[in-house]
């Protein structure tokens, strides 16, 4: 008996969850594609992975066990969102690595690239530390909304400018756990 990958979101997160704009076997498709490349880019010096909280963390634990290499992880966790649907544009750095970054290769994991302002910043901020080089991976990219120049080096999905949650992707610390990626309707009864 085969099953067709579900588009619809589950019942218990709608009517505030909509259809999947990634569905969970795509990006599954995509984390050991992204992995492969990373194994084969960083093989004579693994990265260390540095994962943004919280949205990058199921992201990230997927990805460092696509990565064929012996990486480190390491986590920040930087806020620009608060409970809102759009960055303030204010970064605000409140986990800081515990990693000592001098002369490594750091390998920033997002979630998703909004505006763009938010990576800008954590790249100064890392940059200061003198690692070896710094290069991020984004599992996605909302597209046509980017305020910064973006510079990045593995991108999983570009995807529409609305609002989606799933797959660590919340509105207000909901709907992260969905398997895939869902565009959020706002005001939407339940929501």
């Amino acid at each position: 008996m085969t099953t067709e990958p579900t588009h619809a979101a589950p019942t218990w997160a709608m009517p505030a969850v909509g259809r999947a704009i990634v569905t969970s076997e795509a990006i599954a498709a995509k984390v050991k594609e992204l992995g492969a490349a990373i194994t084969a880019d960083f093989a004579d010096d693994p990265p260390l992975l540095v994962g943004v909280l919280k949205g990058a963390m199921i992201f990230m634990s997927d990805l460092c066990r696509a990565i064929e290499l012996p990486v480190d992880v390491d986590f920040m966790a930087v806020s620009s969102y608060g409970s809102a649907t759009q960055s303030s544009g204010v970064v605000r750095i409140v986990k800081d690595l515990d990693a000592e970054l001098t002369g490594r290769r750091v390998l920033v994991v997002e979630d998703i690239i909004d505006s763009g302002l938010t990576l800008n910043y954590l790249r100064g901020y890392l940059s200061a530390r003198s690692p070896a080089s710094v290069d991020v991976c984004a599992l996605l990219v909302k597209e046509g909304v980017q305020r910064a120049d973006m510079e990045l080096r593995y991108v999983g999905f570009v995807i529409p400018p609305d609002f989606v949650v799933g797959y660590g992707l919340d509105v207000a610390e909901r709907f992260r756990n969905l398997s895939g990626v869902h565009e959020y309707r706002a005001g939407a009864e339940g929501g």
